[in-house]
């Protein structure tokens, strides 16, 4: 083969390569049929393209384990987030009274945005100041300084979301990821995200209106809820 032909073969091949792109998990895990199924009466700004491509920068969400897994947990998280946002309703947190309660001065670098900016904001209502610094940290952004764009930029919420998902254990023992993909059920996902509330007979009708979305869900996906399903 002359070089001449050999070049523009290996150079249209990479061509091919730079332009056709994997499908994310969680175009395989989800589709936009299923989101709107999920969340008939959601707010216009919580978009299916908003959580896909949030779900691009957590490779291990609802991409770890078997397929039944996968779908579990994703199952998992999108009824945590149906019981803590309405159903997708609501943006920001719906007791103005309260906003004022999540700055901790204690920490070194206060609240910049003002006392009463680090109300909840997202799918799972990221609070507090402490919150959205880590939480912007981890995705990149600074939300400790601009505490809105939780509210205002759908991948960012997400984002949010998916952050406290992967990798906060809040009042529990586990990540809501780790109870799903090592099989200690969606019981324990309760307790990570609002376990001292409602856990241990704290607000069983809150805990059982979680469980019910979640055998919701899964049945969208066709696959069993598992076990320990309360806490």
């Amino acid at each position: 083969m002359a070089r001449s032909r050999l070049v523009t073969l290996v150079v249209a091949l990479l061509g091919v390569l730079t332009f056709v792109q994997p499908a994310s998990a969680a175009q395989f895990v989800l589709t936009q049929a299923q989101f709107d199924q999920m969340f008939p009466s959601r707010n216009s700004f919580y978009t299916y393209s908003g959580l896909t491509s949030a779900m691009s920068a957590f490779g291990a969400f609802a991409n770890t384990g078997s397929d039944t897994v996968k779908k579990q947990e994703l199952a998992a998280f999108l009824a945590n987030v149906h019981h803590e946002s309405g159903g997708l309703v609501h943006i920001v947190e719906q007791d103005t009274s309260v906003y004022w309660t999540y700055c901790d001065w204690s920490q070194s670098y206060g609240c910049p945005a003002g006392q009463s900016a680090y109300y909840g904001r997202g799918p799972i209502q990221l609070s507090w100041n402490f919150n959205y610094k880590a939480a912007g940290d981890y995705i990149g952004q600074d939300l400790l300084n601009n505490p809105n764009l939780v509210a205002t930029n759908a991948t960012t919420a997400w984002k949010t979301a998916l952050w406290y998902w992967n990798t906060q254990t809040g009042p529990g023992t586990m990540t809501p990821h780790n109870a799903m993909v090592d099989s200690r059920g969606f019981g324990e996902t309760i307790r990570s995200i609002n376990g001292a509330k409602e856990c241990n007979g704290g607000n069983p009708a809150q805990v059982q209106s979680r469980v019910a979305k979640y055998q919701e869900f899964v049945a969208v996906f066709g696959v069993s809820a598992g076990s320990n399903l309360s806490c």
